[in-house]
């Protein structure tokens, strides 16, 4: 079995509020978060203490994403908006009220940008123009997350199904019940071996593109925020509303380590976002408005 150090290497306070959202910055070494306070902040993981502004929104945001070869941040906030932003100018170039209660999700495929809201809407965007090409009402509930895969869509969904799309939003299928509650989360395997799913119910489900269910487990004791799986696909990090954050074998999908507040100076509230940078460092961002930085030390 794998054995694993990990350290708490920076922590990165500034927010208001909860942080809901992280993105990828201009290079390795920077990242973008945002949350409760509608701010969009700026981080450089060897300057922990100097977050800078890059713009402000009147709204809570739950959704980023960097896309920089079109220079443009996409915000998703509390209400369903969208706000497209240039990332030199830091102001809105558009903000459009578009999903309702909530954009959840904002990925890319190809020359579109793809959002997933509230009332089940997944719509694709002109990344030239920023509007709207195509929407589908794919649920009568949320699309709390949407994953991009190859030419697959895959969408979690608060009426306990998983969705795979391709492209052009042809519903490819649909796994119903795939969580006793709402899917908050789907990352694939690197690879495309299989893909993963974590929700309110604390479990994460392996599935095969086909639909069928290959392992699960009861993972955390309370909902499953975010699954990311490190770049070189050996380890994948689960985060929870109970604080904690958890590291498994990509392989068995068993246990490597427990990330918590008491032993390792973890989030004191619900880890609600996690993102790799590289195979050696992740980040996770909470409620407790902080972001942490994580190094993995050693693998044996």
């Amino acid at each position: 079995m794998k054995k694993i150090q990990v350290h708490k290497k920076a922590q990165f306070i500034g927010h208001n509020a909860s942080i809901y959202a992280l993105a990828k910055g201009k290079d390795d070494d920077h990242f973008l978060s945002a949350g409760g306070d509608g701010w969009i902040v700026e981080w450089n993981i060897h300057e922990p203490d100097l977050g800078q502004l890059r713009a402000k929104t009147d709204s809570q945001i739950f959704s980023l994403n960097h896309f920089s070869d079109w220079d443009l941040l996409v915000a998703g906030n509390m209400e369903g908006g969208i706000h497209f932003i240039h990332s030199k100018e830091k102001k809105d170039v558009k903000n459009i009220a578009h999903h309702e209660q909530g954009t959840f999700s904002i990925q890319s495929l190809g020359d579109k940008i793809v959002t997933a809201g509230g009332l089940g809407k997944l719509t694709t965007w002109d990344s030239k123009n920023l509007m709207p090409k195509e929407t589908l009402h794919l649920s009568s509930t949320s699309l709390r997350c949407a994953t991009i895969f190859g030419q697959k869509i895959l969408v979690g969904s608060s009426d306990d199904s998983i969705y795979i799309l391709d492209q052009n939003l042809g519903l490819i299928q649909q796994i119903e019940k795939a969580h006793d509650n709402s899917v908050f989360c789907i990352d694939v395997h690197p690879k495309g071996n299989y893909f993963i799913s974590g929700g309110r119910d604390a479990h994460f489900k392996v599935w095969n593109f086909e639909g069928k269910n290959l392992f699960s487990e009861s993972a955390h004791w309370f909902t499953i925020n975010d699954i990311k799986f490190r770049p070189d696909s050996s380890i994948f990090a689960t985060a929870s509303r109970d604080k904690t954050i958890r590291l498994w074998d990509s392989e068995n999908f068993s246990l490597l380590k427990e990330i918590n507040t008491i032993k390792n100076g973890g989030h004191i509230n619900s880890v609600n976002r996690l993102m790799w940078l590289g195979n050696d460092h992740f980040i996770s961002a909470s409620d407790d408005r902080s972001i942490i930085l994580w190094e993995l030390l050693s693998e044996v």
